[in-house]
């Protein structure tokens, strides 16, 4: 098989620098249905020396219902990384595999031996550089066997600066209370999510800005029109799909693209292909988060979203960013 594409590096790599510090979180675990079972509280850290990279994980598992057993390790995780911003390759003990930047977005692959699941994790950081959005699907084989997911934010001083600790308590207070919210978009009022993203290609090359508008139109209460445009960096696409919920589940039932979704908290997990007379060969597999969705009645303002883009079954690009909810007048 020979040895990792990506030689150890002598200065942190670009991905590296972005997650410096400590982060802070409340990921909460959910069932391969959807059903929320309890939160991790963690602290996350790293220490690059000599090329490598080593990521400290402390906290435990609050609740965790029928999976509390599996996911409590019992003591801190800690792996090695070797740091690039090409193959970044986990050494162990903890996880085992690869994870690929596209700028200020990582998709990981690797497996847990104390957790005994395969693992695809997606890490976005957002614009302000300090709110980072972190999802982990959880796999025996091909089945999805669980998810973790949630919302981190940065700290420098949090052991010595009280101002610091009390913003991290308020944010992770915020964060247990909106953990089990479900993914559920606007329902009454027609409006759009919009704002600019980046598109990278699957080289890891930056191919420029897109101009993402996802306008909502609701038919009933379980039934909305999507209005999908993209705009910008050779993207161009503009598409429909009446989009159904049914529980945490989401179908998309044309007449541009057909496929479905998987609600776990406030994220969303869609896979759809597009359809266009003619023939098309693209797919799109996905994360929708709702950031700020609040118990109670209101759908939140902020949705973070990755797309990653296949032509066939080849990836093709990813496209991600931060959009922000518009009321139509």
């Amino acid at each position: 098989m020979g040895e990792p594409t990506a030689p150890a590096a002598t200065e942190p790599s670009e991905w590296q620098q972005r997650i410096a510090g400590e982060w802070h979180g409340r990921p909460s675990l959910f069932t391969a249905t959807g059903v929320w079972q309890g939160f991790e509280k963690i602290r996350r850290s790293s220490v690059f020396a000599d090329g490598v990279t080593t990521y400290f994980m402390d906290g435990g598992l609050v609740g965790g219902g029928e999976l509390a057993g599996r996911y409590r390790l019992g003591a801190p995780f800690a792996f090695g990384v070797i740091d690039s911003d090409a193959d970044r390759v986990y050494t162990g003990p903890d996880f085992f595999g690869t994870g690929q930047p596209y700028g200020s977005f990582v998709d990981s692959h690797y497996y847990g031996p104390g957790w005994q699941v395969d693992l695809n994790t997606w890490n976005q950081v957002l614009p302000d550089g300090e709110t980072q959005v972190y999802s982990s699907m959880l796999y025996q084989g091909w089945t999805v066997v669980g998810c973790f997911n949630g919302v981190y934010t940065r700290s420098f001083d949090h052991d010595t600066n009280p101002d610091t600790r009390e913003r991290v308590a308020r944010f992770l207070s915020a964060e247990e209370r909106r953990g089990p919210v479900p993914y559920i978009l606007p329902t009454k009022q027609a409006g759009a999510f919009t704002g600019s993203c980046e598109l990278w290609g699957a080289d890891q090359q930056l191919r420029g800005e897109v101009a993402v508008r996802l306008d909502l139109e609701p038919i009933d209460l379980l039934r909305t029109r999507r209005v999908v445009s993209w705009a910008g960096a050779g993207l161009d696409r503009r598409y429909v799909v009446e989009q159904r919920r049914d529980g945490d589940r989401l179908f998309f039932e044309g007449p541009d693209a057909w496929g479905n979704a998987q609600g776990f908290g406030r994220a969303s997990y869609p896979s759809w292909h597009f359809h266009a007379d003619g023939g098309d060969v693209w797919k799109v597999k996905g994360r929708e988060f709702a950031i700020d969705a609040e118990p109670g009645m209101s759908a939140g303002g902020r949705l973070a979203v990755v797309y990653e883009l296949f032509r066939g079954n080849v990836l093709d690009s990813v496209l991600h960013g931060l959009l922000a909810w518009e009321p139509a007048e």
